[in-house]
């Protein structure tokens, strides 16, 4: 293997670390851990079709934002469905088709499907997230569901 296939690869299984990481810290309401994966002056615009796009800012701001928008779910799992990345030396860039399983316990279960489009920066040999834009895909409701408290881990 060349020694720029090895390299890609490394970079490939990094940037999908990083993109479990972050589904991983919403799953489990992490906020304080996206500091580890997003840029302080990252930017992110949330498409959300049925109102206008909203800018948010670092990632305090993502997590502000995620925390009170999922506040009302007793169950939020956020599961990646798909994802292609590019990588060009120090940056990259990546397309994440997601799930949202939540449910609201007024208001039952619902479904939320998206697409971010990431951009991605090596720094001192770490990858982060630089840059995101959501796009909302489609939404469901279901009105039945058991729900069951995520373990300590």
């Amino acid at each position: 293997m060349n020694e720029s296939i090895a390299q890609e690869t490394i970079d490939y299984i990094a940037l999908r670390r990083l993109q479990n990481a972050y589904a991983d810290v919403v799953t489990r309401r992490a906020w304080p851990e996206l500091a580890k994966l997003f840029l302080p002056e990252a930017e992110v615009l949330l498409d959300r079709r049925d109102v206008p796009p909203l800018v948010l800012r670092g990632p305090g701001g993502v997590g502000d934002f995620i925390s009170q928008a999922i506040s009302r779910f007793d169950l939020f799992e956020f599961v990646i469905l798909n994802t292609v990345i590019e990588i060009e030396g120090d940056r990259a860039r990546s397309r994440m088709y997601m799930w949202e399983a939540r449910h609201d316990p007024a208001a039952g279960r619902s479904d939320a499907f998206g697409l971010y489009q990431d951009e991605h920066r090596k720094i001192d040999g770490r990858w982060w997230f630089s840059g995101r834009r959501y796009h909302t895909l489609a939404r469901t409701h279901v009105p039945d569901l058991s729900v069951y408290p995520l373990p300590s881990i």
